[in-house]
């Protein structure tokens, strides 16, 4: 055991004793590794830098520049070699750095090979593993390798660290599609600018009554029954189906209450292929492919959102934000909570391909991806992992912040067979 490896390991045991005993139950596992030469040296592992080999310290400076000098606390995800965190506690200002291990094992081959005492015996410095935390702490500074080199245990915060940077690049490049948005919102003009604002629903919920929000991941296929049986009750739950359910709910004889339509390339095929219900309710977005607007025969409750495309008739627009984060299931929780429910069950929220299918009813490919495009992975409440794609990693990110935004509702997850949905817990009529 190597000198420097003891001293940085006593200093963990004395300050941190609890993470501490789980680095000792590891086994360290790296498939490849060697130390590299430039200017500088570095470790590559599995066919990655970890840092730069020629200027570590002029990396670590661009890496940490969008900080600002008197920020206060910091968090940083991946501990590279050292370099960054040297350089940020430089700084008089920092009262706090966390410093999250996003990979055990590189974690303890760097304790093996590099003094780390500088860092680690600072009092503002709190050592954790990744996934001891459920959500990002900001402002943060990430490294890229151990972002790609990531361990299981840190895959939840992973995939939050990456939708941080997806949803930095769709912001910096939506003013590219700002001439399309324009013509949209002057189609769809006669229907927002005298359709119900969707304030109109909110708070009109009776609380005893259930609310069910339908998605139309695979899992939804064993639920059809149970809908149909819910429905004919004396007080049957209310029914919020997001675009594409609308369709397989349909011709299996479930009407929904309401449906929520968000993406700007939805058709009438999708939609209105099969009679309607003039009392059912939609709830769009301006965006919205104004042929559906028209061919809808119930009313219609318009809704916005934060993004900056809606700006110019924000003012003019006389209603409310839904929540919205790339997918219509988020538009949909919301609106539950907002229209006043206190317990909402979710149906085929599967957020990867459960059961070896990509949705519900749908042929493979008709909605998206097909099933073989599926690169990503996500835990299924079975414990097992599932084909998934990394937009759908996104889309549940978007739900369990949510979800984790109104902890006076019961939010339940009505099958194992998708994700794993922080805040949820399983729904006891359906799941044993």
């Amino acid at each position: 055991m190597s000198e420097c490896y003891q001293q940085n390991m006593n200093l963990i045991a004395s300050r941190w004793p609890e993470l501490f005993k789980r680095l000792e139950s590891i086994e360290p596992v790296l498939d490849s590794v060697e130390v590299i030469e430039g200017k500088d040296s570095t470790l590559l592992i599995n066919g990655i830098q970890l840092t730069s080999r020629h200027n570590r310290q002029a990396e670590a400076t661009l890496q940490v520049a969008h900080i600002a000098p008197n920020q206060a606390v910091v968090s940083m995800y991946g501990c590279g070699l050292g370099d960054i965190q040297q350089h940020l506690l430089q700084r008089t200002q920092l009262k706090r750095l966390y410093v999250h291990i996003m990979n055990e094992n590189i974690f303890l081959l760097v304790m093996r090979l590099i003094d780390q005492t500088f860092w680690l015996e600072d009092p503002r410095v709190e050592l954790q593993f990744a996934d001891q935390q459920t959500e990002l702490k900001h402002p943060l500074v990430c490294l890229p390798a151990e972002l790609e080199l990531a361990s299981e245990m840190s895959h939840k915060i992973k995939l939050r660290l990456i939708a941080e940077e997806e949803l930095k690049y769709f912001n910096q490049n939506i003013h590219l599609h700002a001439d399309q948005f324009a013509a949209r919102l002057e189609e769809t003009r006669a229907f927002w600018s005298k359709d119900l604002p969707v304030t109109k629903l909110f708070n009109s919920h009776a609380k005893e009554r259930d609310v069910f929000v339908i998605a139309t991941g695979p899992s939804l296929e064993q639920q059809f029954a149970y809908l149909r049986e819910c429905q004919q009750q004396p007080r049957p739950p209310l029914l919020i189906a997001v675009d594409t359910a609308l369709k397989p709910l349909l011709q299996e004889g479930i009407i929904p209450d309401i449906v929520v339509t968000v993406e700007i390339r939805v058709t009438t095929e999708r939609m209105l292929s099969l009679p309607v219900p003039s009392h059912v309710q939609l709830v769009y977005f301006p965006l919205t492919t104004p042929a559906v607007l028209e061919g809808w025969p119930g009313p219609r409750y318009v809704a916005m959102n934060t993004t900056p495309v809606l700006n110019s008739i924000r003012d003019e627009l006389n209603t409310d934000n839904l929540f919205t984060f790339g997918s219509v299931i988020h538009p949909a929780l919301d609106l539950a909570v907002k229209i006043g429910a206190t317990q909402v069950v979710l149906f085929g929220a599967d957020f990867g391909y459960a059961n070896n299918k990509t949705h519900a009813v749908w042929r493979d490919g008709a909605l998206g991806p097909k099933f073989e495009h599926g690169q990503e992975w996500i835990m299924n409440g079975f414990g097992e992992k599932i084909k998934t794609l990394r937009n759908l990693q996104n889309y549940l990110i978007g739900a369990e912040r949510l979800i984790g935004q109104h902890p006076h509702v019961h939010f339940y997850n009505s099958s194992k067979a998708g994700a794993v949905i922080s805040g949820t817990t399983y729904y006891p009529e359906l799941v044993k």
